[in-house]
């Protein structure tokens, strides 16, 4: 027989649940809220204040109301994912900075910039796979997002991810990246790297593939790698042979210029110092002749030749 203080509780607690309001067709548990495969085209009322998991799945929903969500302040568990949220999420999450889990899978993102998740201080899992038109992550995107330990952007339209993004993330453990159509040039070369040395965990390996240029398509990250460090390192190309060619043209040519330049400057200084040595000599002999040829010079002499 359970305790009469235990009984009391439950009775408190029963009492309590009946008085929470719970939002059209969704089931409220304590601090829970489950709205999933309602048909919902848009966020649900009456959501409780001290809500900690609130479940949308599977539904039509193409908007989040940042006021509405920012009243669930203690919000920790935010799933979202296969409704209809699309373009703009910036500034979305600026009310739930408790928020740790958050999936946005299977809706209609098209890009994430520095604005879409950086009030998410406390953030450790995020899902945004299998968001088709998703094209674009800005390199900062997650900087603020440190605690990030589970990201995945598996089944996107991403073609290039910028390795200071993820070298943003130093708790990040497991990393998603399958089954994107990555485009294997020479700029993608220092991500592939980055892969290879980190220690993060990507899972279905097998499936992080080129799908561009063809010649590399269909190839694993791995041999990828080795591909354009051949390609990329040490093969030039015929308009950089051109440009070499161009930059040894222009320094032979300034080189040439200015020793050119050196000899005339040096022929010009030679000249006036040897028109100047000439003059000199010339007043030297003019006042020796004067001095010899006027009255008493032969005295001036002898004294001149005393003193030396």
């Amino acid at each position: 027989m359970s305790p009469p203080w235990c009984l009391s509780l439950v009775f408190l607690l029963g009492m309590a649940s009946e008085g929470i309001s719970c939002p059209s067709r969704c089931s409220c548990q304590y601090l829970e809220v489950n709205c999933t495969g309602q048909q919902l085209q848009e966020f649900p009322l009456d959501i409780p204040l001290d809500t900690r998991q609130l479940i949308l799945a599977a539904n039509n929903v193409s908007y989040l109301p940042a006021v509405e969500l920012s009243f669930l302040a203690d919000l920790v568990y935010l799933d979202c994912r296969k409704n209809l949220l699309g373009d703009d999420l910036d500034f979305t999450f600026i009310g739930v900075a408790k928020l740790v889990y958050l999936d946005l899978s299977f809706n209609n993102l098209t890009q994430v910039t520095f604005s879409t998740f950086s009030h998410l201080l406390s953030l450790v899992v995020l899902k945004i796979s299998d968001n088709p038109n998703l094209v674009a992550i800005e390199k900062d995107a997650f900087a603020n997002n440190t605690w990030l330990r589970h990201l995945d952007v598996s089944r996107t339209g991403l073609t290039f991810l910028d390795t200071s993004t993820m070298r943003d993330l130093p708790n990040l453990r497991l990393l998603g990246l399958s089954d994107n159509l990555w485009h294997c040039n020479c700029s993608f070369l220092d991500f592939i790297t980055w892969m290879m040395e980190s220690d993060v965990h990507f899972p279905d390996a097998d499936n992080i593939t080129c799908y561009t240029p063809a010649g590399l398509r269909a190839l694993r990250m791995p041999a990828a790698e080795a591909q354009l460090h051949s390609s990329c390192l040490t093969q030039l190309h015929k308009q950089d042979y051109v440009f070499l060619c161009l930059v040894g043209f222009c320094i032979f040519l300034a080189g040439t210029t200015a020793a050119w330049l050196a000899g005339i400057c040096a022929v010009i200084y030679e000249a006036h110092a040897s028109k100047g040595e000439e003059e000199e000599e010339e007043e030297e002999d003019t006042f020796k002749t004067k001095t010899f040829r006027s009255p008493g010079s032969h005295w001036f002499f002898l004294l001149f030749r005393l003193q030396w």
